[in-house]
């Protein structure tokens, strides 16, 4: 099998996980305050004039736009917490381009989504309830996180889009309605990302869990994502395909 050859475009905790998953099919990384022995860094991915297969992105949602405006190489973008200009330009670049993106790059997350979706489908129209909770470290700066967003988009395609978002029951006063999907966020200490669905029914409780014990579970996926977009159509690509291929 050939290797596939990665430009990791920042070297932060995921980026360095894909480092250790990739090993020699890292060829250069693209970061203004990382450097490595192994392979070159480069400030701008316009510096960088090694030959690659795919450019995996892990660095940050303001880094993204720049990226996707300049990148020529199949892209896997990992990062969450896109603006919608930012949505929008990767929509634009995959006209030109394969772009696999995703909110949680773990393949037993893209699974638990799919889980939930086919339970949310038959049991909402039997009157139960869908809440999500999601937990994750003390350093993460948005919430919900985007994997929170991921299974409640999924769940609420499955049922026709009817669904309302609902993050903070603190200022209503008022009884729950059927068409809400609740969304709770948690933030302490080291833990790496657990996201939970609740169906709840009368007299009875489905809860489907997905906990992350280490980030390389996210930078398998990633590492998986580039194989499969290297050699992609152009177009816009979730990690469903992957599943699914």
């Amino acid at each position: 099998m050939v290797e596939t050859r990665v430009i990791i475009h920042g070297l932060g905790r995921l980026g360095k996980a894909i480092w250790d998953v990739c090993g020699s099919g890292v060829v250069a990384a693209v970061d203004v305050n990382a450097t490595s022995d192994v392979f070159p860094v480069f400030a701008r991915l316009e510096d960088c004039d090694v030959a690659a297969d795919v450019i995996v992105d892990c660095s940050h949602a303001g880094a993204v736009l720049g990226l996707v405006q300049n990148a020529k190489l199949p892209l896997v973008i990992c990062t969450t917490g896109l603006s919608g200009e930012t949505l929008m330009a990767v929509s634009e670049a995959a006209k030109r381009i394969p772009i696999l993106i995703s909110s949680n790059m773990s393949l037993g997350v893209n699974a638990l989504s799919k889980l939930a979706a086919q339970a949310a489908s038959q049991l909402n129209k039997a009157g139960f309830d869908i809440e999500i909770i999601e937990a994750h470290h003390n350093q993460k700066l948005d919430a919900p996180s985007g994997t929170a967003l991921l299974l409640a988009n999924a769940i609420n395609d499955a049922l026709g889009g009817q669904m309302k978002y609902v993050y903070d029951r603190s200022q209503h006063l008022q009884k729950r309605t059927h068409d809400e999907i609740g969304i709770s966020a948690i933030r302490g200490g080291s833990i790496v990302g657990e996201h939970t669905v609740i169906l709840a029914g009368q007299g009875e409780v489905i809860e489907i869990t997905h906990r992350a014990l280490t980030r390389e579970i996210f930078a398998i996926g990633a590492a998986a994502a580039a194989s499969y977009i290297k050699n992609k159509p152009v177009g816009l690509y979730t990690m469903d395909d992957l599943l699914s291929k």
